[in-house]
């Protein structure tokens, strides 16, 4: 799961401690900035520039327990987006698999015109205690944050509208277990090429690998890999190359780093969509298979500050949320061995935890006995479409459906559909509004 950072400069209009605000008497309509700012839990509030087609804009940070069942575990600060239109339009409940990179209107938010409330998830960017208890990072946890801060916003400023949770990819997952802990929290949900696995390693990702697309895209994809094995000690100069231009280090080494990044090839360029006719083939240089490998790979996933900043995602994904892990079988003769390489360095330094499947559990059979309106949507060659929800046959009467984007990627949304596909999905989302 790759993840971009992408600085948003704040354009802040205001700013203000809640506990500057002046009293309003009660003969006086308060604000919707008054109005948030009286939030108990809110502790800080900005005035942002307004965005998309939101008449008001803020960023607030809201006071929440640490640990939801030990209050004297202390408390953080986290924080949410809030773009206001229409107190009596819909709320579009974005919720974050990671820290926040817009304010801007999701796809859901600019299709309705509504109001769009995101929330960061716990642990991420500056909503996190000055020193983490990595075992207060539950999907539980988590869930309990959104849920307070939805009914704040709700009973502040929307309390007759109607609320739609979203996330996508690990929004996805935290949209899920929202719903499982609090179903009725929110009105619907519309989750987004997000995986539900069972296992830390999740075995159905390598058998995926094996079958997705046709036989022919799979062998340009491995003779890749083998092209990048067969010429790794050209790579490796590159990227020492790379590591000293770009300041680039790598807890495991540069030499683990390189066999991780080709490995990690093969879910890359299916999980973003690439182009099999990018490909470089034999008889390219060594510069050009480097560039392609990047290219799909990057840096991210693997580079030592990269990962601190994902700390939070690996802690989740290898305690709870299930990762993958690189099959060393098919590649035999350059590793003499057929291993599982998994992701264990990326523990938080001094820290393991067993994985726990129960929640995965719960939430699959939360899905498969109870749950109500949810739209999942995926795209077919997405490499976490392997472990995507698989919904039981009588669920359209609860109102859950599936949607799968043939041939799309990890970027599927409902607008990557044919307009009649769109149409379809536009109108459930119409009957759980009115």
């Amino acid at each position: 799961m790759k993840l971009f950072k992408i600085l948003i400069p704040l354009f802040i209009l205001s700013a203000v401690s809640c506990k500057s605000v002046a009293p309003i008497t009660e003969t006086t309509e308060k604000s919707n900035f008054e109005k948030l700012a009286s939030i108990k839990e809110v502790v800080k509030i900005e005035k942002r520039k307004a965005t998309s087609h939101f008449d008001e804009n803020y960023e607030i940070w809201f006071k929440q327990p640490i640990d939801h069942n030990d209050a004297s575990k202390g408390s953080y600060n986290q924080r949410v987006f809030l773009g206001l239109t229409d107190a009596s339009k819909p709320v579009i409940v974005q919720l974050r698999g990671y820290g926040i990179y817009s304010d801007k209107a999701s796809e859901l938010a600019n299709h309705y015109k509504a109001n769009q409330l995101t929330i960061e998830h716990r642990y991420f960017n500056n909503s996190r205690p000055e020193k983490i208890d990595w075992n207060t990072l539950t999907i539980e946890n988590a869930a309990k944050d959104q849920a307070r801060i939805i009914n704040a916003i709700r009973s502040a400023i929307c309390p007759n509208s109607k609320f739609i949770s979203t996330g996508i990819s690990k929004g996805c997952q935290t949209t899920m277990a929202h719903r499982k802990y609090f179903p009725k929290n929110v009105d619907a949900s519309v989750c987004y090429v997000g995986p539900l696995n069972f296992k830390r390693e999740d075995p159905r990702i390598f058998e995926f690998l094996k079958n997705v697309g046709t036989k022919e895209e799979r062998e340009k994809v491995k003779a890749f890999q083998n092209l990048c094995f067969e010429n790794r000690a050209a790579l490796l100069k590159l990227m020492k190359k790379a590591a000293e231009e770009k300041q680039l280090t790598w807890e495991f080494g540069i030499e683990n780093a390189l066999n991780y990044t080709i490995l990690e090839y093969s879910f890359a360029f299916w999980q973003w969509g690439f182009d099999v006719n990018s490909i470089p083939t034999e008889n390219t240089s060594a510069k050009t298979i480097y560039k392609h490998l990047i290219d799909v790979v990057g840096y991210s996933f693997f580079e030592a500050s990269s990962v601190k900043d994902l700390q939070p995602y690996f802690w989740a994904a290898l305690t709870e949320q299930g990762i993958y892990g690189y099959e060393t079988k098919p590649f035999k003769k350059y590793f003499n061995s057929d291993e599982i390489l998994k992701f264990d360095w990326a523990f938080p330094e001094g820290i393991t935890k067993p994985f726990n499947p129960k929640p995965m559990q719960e939430i699959k059979t939360f899905l498969d006995t109870t749950a109500e309106k949810m739209i999942f949507i995926y795209g077919e060659y997405d490499a976490w479409s392997a472990t995507a929800v698989n919904l039981p046959h009588n669920a359209s009467k609860r109102e859950l459906y599936k949607f799968v984007k043939p041939k799309g990627n990890h970027r599927t949304r409902i607008n990557s559909f044919e307009k009649e596909k769109q149409n379809e999905i536009y109108s459930i989302i119409d009957s759980w509004l009115k």
